[in-house]
């Protein structure tokens, strides 16, 4: 969509610093794209109670495995039946 926007030089050349752009386009997508993900973020922590921070992928993978070692160590302790011939 094309729209003609007044923006003031600073505030432009400090988000084309901060995203790391090459074009005023790219760093005005950047930062609309981060204010977007931030404003999702705040809505799921209201949503979903209150968190210091939301996990990442990294820690709930993390996560998976223990829970993933802890089952496969259990379930070398239980006997299962044998079928019978």
């Amino acid at each position: 969509m094309k729209t003609t926007v007044n923006i003031p030089d600073k505030t432009l050349r400090d988000a084309m610093r901060h995203t790391k752009a090459k074009t005023k386009r790219e760093a005005i997508v950047k930062a609309l794209e981060e204010m977007n993900r931030r404003h999702s973020q705040a809505e799921l922590v209201k949503y979903f109670g209150k968190f210091e921070s939301l996990m990442t992928n990294e820690e709930i993978e993390a996560m998976e495995e223990d829970d993933w070692k802890s089952w496969t160590k259990a379930s070398k302790t239980i006997r299962f039946p044998r079928k019978r011939k």
